[in-house]
């Protein structure tokens, strides 16, 4: 029998996102965010291409982006419901972390693999988030597949794209527990 790691299993089986919108400060240290990092950066990530890469918001950039997303929202004429939680996203945040996309040039590992890759460091940093005793939530929305906006707001080349954005603080309320798929009904065995 393999080893167990109890601990962690029953971390997994229970966790759960917190909202965005309920987290307030205090938020993690640069000390306490290097370990976040660290350990999302410990994502599989084939032929060691580290295909992502990490920009953090502090509340100055985050009220910056929030402006700047309520202007171009209006530019692209996006219903000002949309425009409306977009700038919330950013304006009643502490700290977020922008996960970006940053694929590398690879006759191996096809660009999706490394897609895939900065899509499993943006879970694995709301985990270790939650691990380390904060409330996390992964987020994107519109603005962050406009390739305008986040070119200037992040300075991202071509190639790059907003994998999503990790607010991380402190939770002012737990969430209550919602549904979980059916495992039967998607799980399909194939024995022969």
């Amino acid at each position: 029998m393999p080893a167990k790691n109890q601990a962690a299993l029953d971390f997994l089986l229970t966790r759960r996102s917190r909202p965005a919108k309920t987290l307030t400060g205090p938020v993690p240290n640069a000390d306490e965010l290097h370990v976040i990092l660290t350990a999302a950066a410990r994502t599989p990530d084939h032929g060691k291409l580290e295909p992502w890469r990490f920009i953090i918001l502090e509340k100055a950039a985050l009220t910056r982006l929030a402006q700047d997303v309520a202007v171009r929202g209006a530019a692209l004429d996006v219903a000002p419901d949309k425009i409306e939680k977009a700038v919330a996203q950013f304006a009643t945040a502490d700290l977020a972390v922008a996960v970006i996309s940053s694929p590398k040039p690879s006759d191996k590992v096809p660009t999706i693999e490394q897609i895939y890759s900065a899509g499993a460091v943006c879970n694995a940093m709301v985990n270790a988030a939650l691990a380390a005793g904060w409330g996390a939530n992964w987020l994107s929305g519109w603005m962050s597949h406009d390739r305008t906006f986040i070119a200037q707001a992040f300075a991202l080349t071509p190639e790059e794209t907003v994998a999503g954005f990790i607010h991380i603080g402190t939770e002012t309320s737990a969430p209550p527990e919602r549904p979980r798929p059916d495992l039967v009904a998607i799980t399909t065995w194939m024995r022969t």
